[in-house]
């Protein structure tokens, strides 16, 4: 997690993030998550001025930590096909372990708390597709991909393959197999491309 944060305010975005499975983005307030905690609501503000700020933090661990498993995947020596496979293999892996942050991530009304969560959320996408984007133009240069197929297209088809495995998934009650179903589409979707 961020190196700034307390251990106390890891359990807490952690217990966020089962009440985000639980209850939805409405059942979020501070007074249920000092519940959910076993302290007052007093105790909470010492770590946290609102619960904007407990969504900013879990959505800036959830950057920090595809940052760096994204990318030291794109920076060995393997094909871009391959990193990218490797890459999506990461995520299904990290959200099956973690998947209070899919819940976070594909709340809708998450999107209309606040600037400061969009900008947190914006800021993961940004970085996300751009990583993509960068892995699809070395694939295309190294021949690994269609030239006719445009990057952002590209992209935007994988993006949505992906989004639409995670709201399978959530969906299902997170009952499905993430990983083998996630990483089988995703190579579905790899061959589609392919030169």
């Amino acid at each position: 997690m961020t190196d700034s944060a307390s251990k106390r305010q890891h359990e807490i975005i952690a217990s966020a993030g089962k009440l985000l499975m639980e209850k939805g983005i409405k059942g979020l307030t501070t007074k249920n998550l000092a519940q959910e905690m076993g302290f007052s609501e007093s105790a909470l503000y010492r770590h946290f001025t609102n619960k904007e700020d407990i969504v900013v933090l879990l959505l800036q661990h959830l950057a920090s930590s595809m940052k760096m498993r994204l990318d030291a995947i794109a920076q060995s020596e393997a094909t871009a096909t391959a990193k990218l496979t490797t890459v999506f293999n990461s995520q299904f892996r990290f959200f099956s372990e973690n998947p209070h942050y899919v819940v976070a991530i594909l709340s809708e009304g998450l999107f209309d708390e606040s600037e400061k969560i969009n900008l947190a959320i914006m800021q993961l996408v940004n970085y996300k597709t751009q990583l993509i984007a960068n892995l699809f133009e070395e694939g295309k240069q190294q021949k690994e991909f269609k030239l006719e197929l445009t990057t952002a297209d590209m992209v935007h088809i994988t993006v949505g393959c992906f989004r639409m495995m995670m709201l399978k998934w959530k969906f299902s009650q997170f009952q499905i197999d993430l990983i083998q179903q996630g990483n089988a589409i995703m190579a579905t979707n790899f061959n589609l491309m392919k030169a």
